[in-house]
């Protein structure tokens, strides 16, 4: 059974190989949307359902693996409605998740989500499943697909939270699959945000926002009543996670700090005890939970630094894993079961290495076979990507900033590139060793690049990320330029061709790259950029997490002014490309416009590209190419001395 996987595997390479010896791969090999993903088997493993890129239209697709019958369910360029995810509720149903771009008065434009179901035994295509009652008098919620939990002992409902009668005071109903009639089964509470239920599907826990303070309330069954189980200010040592309940729902699975790092633990409810887990000395804890189909306990936890990324307590498919891992060469690929029909007989395989995008594979276990679905990008694989490798370096005051460096395919020791420094948005978040695009394609046309998890980056301790606030343009703008330093001294980068790029904070980065830095930076590229910290704080008041965003920023103008780029056009010298969606809700199209607007008054060096309908994630595809074909021709431009 298993010896054929590898075999498999690179079967599935090989087209990609093959098909790039003669000539360069145009830019829409890397800058279009995942060519095959979001694979998952039905409850009975009879059917398989996925997700395909048809030039660049999103079509969520339904094969019949008895039949071979494949049925499309529903499809999306996500231009101006965007398809998030989907889920089997049941052999029959399928629920999706769709996004939306709305405005309110004031031009301030926001995300909206509704869930939609498809019945394959009624077969009456999609409906909108989770909605308002008009005539009570109730409407449609801001976000209508949260769901609370699949209800796994009532195979034909599910709850889900919604705010129907009172703005952001969600409630939870239970909601018939088949009728797509929905009960209140928790009444709203102040305050209230999240729902949390256990295993059985009772409502146990309440996550509370007031102003900056988190709560977190939990139902005690044995004294019918409320009490407070969390209590912490946001961005505190205290904070929080909830993970999900056990199967026995006296246990909850939570992130907490640990000697500094996130750690997984297992909470008592009853005597609030709590039980490590598993913690890195060196990492946050940055995975979740996960279920086993067949007997609804907890099968494993996911964490980036464990080995393939996973670790599995369920027997059955620890055995699984451990049979097919001995199929493939530790070092080099990634194995995940990433899908189980409930009985755990077929299987879903993802397989991953640093040089590749990634493979499905489908399992049988009682024909004791393997066969090979798709690539995840068919094109790429290791004769046009190396992958990324693992790096560090110190900054200017001693802290050690990691970070990861992608090289050309062609790369020899001794070279020197023009260089790409790439930061990542967020902040509060980070790089990894995974593909990603931007990176792939700009090392495929020559560049080194690359990406640190600069100081306010998550994943290295709470003392670490909180280095974040009220940081920008401070020591974490610093860490790009000691990064750019140390590719130099390694004899790496190319001193006199060196550029920046990013997207949202690392658009922000890169110009303030130019103020601060020129000498280094030879250009900047921003998608999606924060341009004016002032007027991003003072949107916030639209917003219910307003108090949040000012302690995050700070309330001082003088500061925001002085950390601002848009202030600073007159003091800009190298060339700035921005590009911007204009219907960007996270960072609103007036970041780029004003910058644009400053950079003109100056005569400075400016292109400005805007993206009609465009979001903050590039999820429309002829929007992700264009911008990735803009940056690669600004970088080539001014970087590439033959150009």
């Amino acid at each position: 059974m298993f010896k054929f996987i590898f075999t498999l595997l690179i079967a599935l390479q090989s087209f990609g190989s093959f098909a790039t010896q003669d000539k360069k791969l145009p830019i829409e090999v890397f800058a279009g949307l995942k060519d095959f993903s979001q694979v998952k088997l039905s409850p009975n493993g009879k059917n398989l359902a996925f997700v395909r890129n048809h030039q660049g239209t999103l079509i969520l697709m339904v094969k019949n693996l008895e039949t071979g019958v494949t049925t499309p369910i529903i499809n999306s360029n996500n231009h101006t409605v965007f398809f998030d995810w989907y889920n089997w509720a049941n052999d029959d149903v399928l629920l999706l998740g769709a996004r939306y771009i709305k405005y309110q008065f004031g031009g301030v434009k926001y995300t909206s989500t509704l869930m939609y179901a498809y019945n394959f035994k009624n077969d009456k295509g999609l409906k909108l499943a989770f909605k308002a009652n008009t005539v009570r008098d109730e409407i449609q919620p801001q976000y209508s697909d949260r769901i609370v939990s699949f209800l796994p002992e009532k195979e034909n409902k599910i709850l889900v939270q919604g705010d129907f009668k009172i703005a952001n005071t969600p409630a939870v109903y239970e909601l018939d699959l088949t009728t797509l009639r929905k009960t209140q089964i928790q009444r709203p509470r102040s305050n209230v945000v999240t729902w949390f239920a256990d295993r059985q599907g009772k409502v146990r826990i309440a996550k509370k926002m007031d102003d900056t303070q988190f709560t977190y309330d939990y139902f005690d069954e044995n004294k019918q009543s409320w009490e407070t189980l969390f209590d912490y200010e946001v961005f505190s040592k205290q904070s929080i996670s909830i993970l999900g309940f056990d199967k026995d729902s006296n246990f909850l699975y939570i992130t907490a700090l640990h000697e500094g790092r996130d750690a997984l633990f297992k909470l008592n409810l009853t005597t609030k005890a709590r039980e490590l887990i598993y913690s890195n000395s060196k990492y946050d804890f940055d995975g979740s939970i996960f279920y086993s189909q067949q007997t609804g306990e907890v099968a494993g936890f996911t964490d980036s630094h464990l080995d393939d990324g996973i670790k599995y307590w369920d027997k059955d498919l620890d055995k699984l894993h451990r049979s097919l891992r001995v199929s493939l060469p530790k070092d080099e690929y990634k194995l995940d079961i990433v899908s189980t029909s409930k009985d755990q007989q077929k299987y879903i395989l993802y397989i991953s290495s640093d040089k590749t995008s990634g493979s499905y594979l489908f399992g049988d276990r009682v024909k004791k076979q393997v066969s090979a679905i798709a690539d995840v990008y068919p094109q790429i694989d290791a004769s046009v990507y190396r992958g990324k490798k693992r790096i560090s370096y110190k900054a200017r005051d001693g802290l050690k900033i990691e970070g990861y460096l992608t090289l050309p395919v062609e790369y020899k020791e001794g070279d020197k590139l023009p260089t790409i420094i790439f930061p990542h948005g967020g902040p509060m978040a980070r790089d990894y060793a995974n593909f990603d695009y931007w990176t792939a394609l700009l090392a495929y046309n020559g560049y080194a690049v690359l990406q640190p998890n600069f100081r306010g980056s998550s994943g290295y301790g709470h003392d670490f990320l909180m280095q974040s606030i009220q940081g920008f343009g401070l020591a974490m703008q610093d860490d790009l330029q000691d990064g750019a330093n140390w590719l130099i001294d390694q004899g790496i980068a190319q001193a006199d061709s060196i550029c920046i790029g990013g997207a949202s904070y690392g658009g922000y980065a890169a110009l303030m790259a130019v103020i601060k830095h020129p000498e280094t930076f030879k250009c900047a590229a921003s998608f999606a950029g924060v341009s004016d910290l002032q007027y991003l704080v003072s949107k916030a008041r639209h917003f219910t997490n307003k108090n949040i965003v000012r302690k995050q920023f700070g309330t001082d103008d003088d500061l925001l002014e002085a950390n601002s780029p848009v202030n600073f056009a007159k003091k800009i010298t190298r060339p700035i490309l921005l590009v911007h969606g204009t219907d960007d809700s996270v960072v609103p199209v007036y970041h780029s416009r004003e910058m644009q607007d400053e950079l003109d008054d100056e005569a400075k060096d400016v292109t400005y590209i805007e993206l009609e309908d465009g979001d903050h994630y590039l999820s429309y595809q002829e929007h992700r190419v264009k911008t990735l074909q803009a940056f690669l021709d600004f970088f080539d431009k001014h970087l590439k001395k033959n150009k």
